[in-house]
């Protein structure tokens, strides 16, 4: 069965191969500085289940500017400068944003939550049915490191 998760650019093609253990929209700071937008729609896959085909092509730089040896890297096309997912140093997860790192965002499920609102970021709570978090969802666990 082909993976309905296939993102990336001409040089570097990623596929998942499986379904998301975490699908968020996202407010925090970091993925408003990185993106650009108010908020964004995050995935996460367990490490081994996001993958490139040519993960030698990949530059890798620290995903927030603000903690440069924290545990995320933004890996980007060393060809064209595409933006591909995020790679967790510590072999957890891989992270993809499907409307900037090249995905059908018709084919990725709705996120089923917020994460990382806080009433001081001056913009009204998201009132959508989704249930809203201050950080990721209370049951979410973080997997071992691969």
């Amino acid at each position: 069965m082909s993976s309905p998760y296939k993102g990336g650019c001409d040089h570097v093609k990623i596929v998942a191969s499986a379904e998301p253990i975490d699908n968020h929209v996202c407010h925090c700071n970091v993925c408003k500085s990185v993106t650009g937008q108010q908020t964004t729609h995050v995935a996460f896959f367990n490490h081994g289940e996001l993958k490139g085909d040519h993960e030698e092509k990949m530059n890798r730089q620290p995903f927030n500017a603000d903690n440069p040896d924290g545990p995320l890297e933004l890996c980007t096309c060393a060809d064209c400068g595409a933006a591909l997912m995020l790679d967790d140093k510590q072999g957890r997860i891989r992270v993809a944003v499907p409307n900037v790192m090249g995905y059908d965002t018709g084919a990725f499920p709705d996120a089923t939550y917020h994460a990382f609102y806080d009433d001081s970021k001056g913009y009204a709570k998201p009132d959508d049915g989704r249930p809203v978090y201050e950080g990721l969802r209370p049951d979410f666990t973080w997997p071992p490191s691969s």
